[in-house]
């Protein structure tokens, strides 16, 4: 990758704890005063680079060394089209709806999070089911008997909502999905809602089991008892890098191995 963007006339810069994997220089925030950061890996690296970068405005693009890669712009074998169009700037930006999660445990403190794909709760080291009650803009919405409960973005619709039933979301729609992780009553299904809505998520009382908070896979805490999980859509999106011939349905059919016709 470095190879092909240097014979470009890019100036690659790597970050320190890649660099140091490969015995190499690199800056402790390299990403600061970037016009683009560049993951290598899988749809795992790239939300770990995401987080890593905070509140940093810069595209970011993928290159999948991974498995999935839904978020990423192209295949490692595709390295010398992505460096020729990025010198070009042919390439493509796209908005991504990010999740701003807030949390106040019971000390009073103030747990914020942003989340790319999704923010989960669900049960933690017993096999017994959890109570969630879930409210959208002040109103009840449902009390889940489940073994979680998880709200995603439609970038996140492919990701764990998928695998617990929820439906696949357009990258560009405005919406939000909440979907439970195996409820107890078959009536629970998926909801997908306006991504201008406040969900509040909390324990129904009293419980005793203990309920993890998860925030893209990462970000674990165990939920206290009397803590209220308020998630809403973050004022900034997030800005993905993309081929000029890249296709979302192209990218299902694929991943998804659809035919297609």
């Amino acid at each position: 990758m470095c190879d092909a963007l240097v014979a470009r006339g890019i100036e690659p810069v790597l970050e320190k704890e890649s660099a140091e994997l490969i015995g190499t220089p690199g800056l402790e925030r390299a990403w600061e005063g970037a016009e683009m950061v560049i993951s290598l890996g899988g749809d795992g690296t790239f939300l770990n680079t995401v987080h890593k970068m905070g509140n940093c405005d810069v595209p970011v693009a993928g290159v999948n060394i991974g498995t999935l890669g839904f978020l990423t712009a192209c295949t490692a074998a595709d390295v010398e089209e992505f460096a020729a169009v990025i010198a070009k700037r042919k390439h493509a930006v796209v908005m991504r709806a990010v999740l701003q999660v807030s949390m106040t445990d019971e000390t009073g403190k103030d747990h914020v999070f942003m989340a790319l794909n999704e923010v989960v709760l669900m049960r933690g080291g017993t096999g017994r089911l959890i109570s969630l009650e879930a409210r959208v803009n002040g109103e009840l919405l449902n009390r889940y008997r489940a073994d979680g409960l998880i709200v995603a973005t439609p970038t996140g619709s492919t990701a764990y909502s998928l695998a617990a039933g929820g439906p696949l979301i357009d990258e560009q729609a405005g919406v939000l999905v909440i979907t439970p992780i195996c409820p107890h009553s078959l009536s629970d299904r998926s909801l997908v809602l306006g991504d201008s809505s406040v969900i509040e998520l909390e324990a129904i009382q009293p419980h005793s089991d203990s309920i993890l908070f998860t925030v893209d896979g990462r970000d674990v805490l165990q939920l206290e008892k009397s803590s209220v999980v308020r998630v809403e859509r973050a004022a900034s999106p997030l800005k993905i890098v993309r081929l000029p011939h890249h296709s979302f349905y192209e990218t299902l059919r694929g991943k998804l191995g659809w035919s297609g016709g």
